[in-house]
């Protein structure tokens, strides 16, 4: 997930982060300075800038962001701002996971498709949130070590794959959701097609200047709304052939 909207610095940390592997465990465990600081997000960054969902707002303060990031970066793990995560990639800025995993809309019994693992983390945000999230990586390294991250974290409930989203995952479709974080610059049909009736699908479109859509399912047809003006890196793999193609 790639994008900068406005940045709050966090406090530097002397701690060493946890190692447990059990993520129940880990939340029930005394606050410390990481738990403080993604309190302090939740209330200062996120809530403040419109995201109300109780469920999307439990999830912010519960994933540990700095476990999916380099040690070198998790004394900023908490600021709203993108941070490096190898491959020439990022991990999105937290109001921004927040404001695509609101958008969705999601129920518990949820089936979610992520398009775009990269670090792992939004694919657990939604995990706290819904019952089953598959999650494609186009990059191997990316895809292994987010797979990696969250079995050691205890997310038993993500699917991880490594090869190219644009067609979707349609063994496990349809779906209630689909979220994209890599942007092409058109909506593709596979993942329309994907999703369930009702179902609902956030994706940034655009070359330089993007735009983030909602895209839903309904008896009547699909309907598109834009959202945000956004800034993520190029979907690669087919949508970056088709668009070579034009």
């Amino acid at each position: 997930m790639r994008i900068v909207f406005w940045s709050l610095a966090a406090g530097l940390l002397t701690l060493a982060c946890r190692t447990g592997s059990d993520a129940q465990e880990s939340r029930e465990k005394p606050m410390d300075d990481y738990t403080k600081l993604r309190t302090l997000m939740v209330d200062s960054q996120i809530m403040r800038r419109g995201v109300m969902d109780s469920a999307v707002l439990s999830a912010m303060r519960t994933v540990p962001r700095h476990r999916f990031v380099p040690e070198k970066y998790r004394h900023a793990a908490y600021a709203d701002e993108p941070l490096p995560i190898g491959q020439g990639q990022t991990i999105s800025q937290p109001y921004i996971v927040a404001y695509m995993t609101e958008a969705l809309e999601l129920q518990p019994g949820d089936r979610v498709l992520e398009i775009g693992t990269g670090s792992g983390y939004q694919a657990a945000v939604l995990a706290e949130i819904v019952d089953s999230v598959f999650t494609i990586e186009i990059i191997q390294p990316l895809a292994a070590r987010a797979e990696s991250t969250l079995t050691e974290l205890g997310y038993t409930n993500v699917f991880v794959r490594c090869g190219d989203g644009y067609r979707g995952w349609p063994e496990h479709a349809p779906f209630d959701a689909i979220i994209v974080t890599a942007a092409p610059d058109h909506v593709p049909q596979p993942l329309v097609d994907q999703l369930a009736l009702g179902g609902r699908l956030i994706i940034p479109v655009g070359e330089f200047y993007q735009e983030l859509l909602v895209v839903r399912r309904t008896e009547q047809g699909v309907i598109m709304d834009t959202t945000l003006a956004v800034r993520f890196v190029p979907m690669t793999g087919e949508a970056q052939r088709r668009d070579r193609e034009k």
